[in-house]
């Protein structure tokens, strides 16, 4: 028997009749085998998305299937992507001085839950470089000492070499407390996640869980979301809560807060690597 690898073609398209019947014509003139496959339309801007894994012969590699699939993403108007299934996501964590959602993701990696790879870890603070060297993981301090607008852009410059050095495709704030540059959410347009201590929209900014409380709400949550220039206002990918009551105080909140937080990220970082996300202007498409 031939061997077979497995590959995940996803992709979004000005809507139209024929977009299924073609790329699955395609996928079968090329030997494919269909093993999942999901498609939305979105009837308000009239666009498709579709992600579909499949097996082919294994000489059919990634850069010979992209090559002969470029002529019909082109016709219809593809924004698409054609990985190995195979691939790990290489990510980058930056952290500050909350680790629970760092320590959280080394765990689940080490142990085999979340399959990506992280080449490097940044913070702007020492604290946990111990912990990054007990994972075998490099562990870059740059740190903010004054925080002015010259040393921001030149700590950012070194994220960026971090970045390029180690081909990282994702980067995850993982309680990283600084606001990015405008330059640099442009540069890390659609591949860099924030995990935001809130149920977004509501309570942004500082202290969300003690703005919960003085509100008397009876569900506090965390939002994953993409990063942009807009603070806090990205596209989300997931959300989660925990039921309270007015017995609670707001440090009880914050720590109920931190197990949310830590499954909200691991979610949206592994639909994130398993391409099940899709953008679609300010919302997301997840194809879970």
């Amino acid at each position: 028997m031939s061997q077979t690898a497995r590959f995940i073609l996803k992709l979004s398209c000005p809507d139209q009749a024929g977009i299924v019947h073609a790329v699955t014509g395609f996928l079968l003139e090329q030997g494919g085998n269909i093993v999942t496959s999901h498609q939305h339309g979105d009837a308000d801007h009239q666009r498709f998305f579709m992600r579909i894994e499949f097996e082919a012969a294994a000489p059919a590699e990634g850069a010979a299937l992209r090559q002969a699939f470029e002529p019909l993403a082109q016709r219809l108007q593809m924004d698409w992507e054609l990985v190995g299934r195979e691939t790990k996501t290489r990510v980058l964590l930056l952290v500050s001085k909350l680790g629970h959602c760092l320590n959280d993701l080394l765990f689940r990696v080490q142990t085999g839950h979340l399959p990506i790879e992280i080449p490097a870890i940044v913070s702007n603070h020492r604290d946990f470089y111990q912990l990054a060297a007990s994972h075998n993981i490099p562990f870059h301090h740059f740190p903010l000492l004054n925080s002015t607008p010259q040393q921001k852009a030149a700590q950012e410059r070194k994220i960026i070499e971090v970045i390029e050095e180690n081909r990282i495709d994702l980067v995850v704030l993982a309680r990283y407390m600084q606001i990015l540059s405008p330059e640099l959410c442009q540069y890390l347009s659609g591949r860099a996640i924030n995990i935001h201590h809130s149920f977004l929209p509501s309570f942004k900014g500082a202290k969300p869980y003690h703005q919960a409380y003085e509100r008397g709400v009876k569900l506090i949550g965390a939002t994953a979301h993409y990063v942009t220039s807009d603070l806090d206002e990205g596209p989300i990918i997931e959300q989660e809560v925990a039921r309270i009551d007015h017995s609670l105080a707001p440090e009880q909140l914050v720590a109920m807060g931190r197990d949310v937080e830590c499954v909200t990220l691991a979610r949206a970082i592994q639909w994130h690597a398993e391409h099940r996300v899709l953008l679609n202007g300010h919302r997301t498409v997840v194809f879970r």
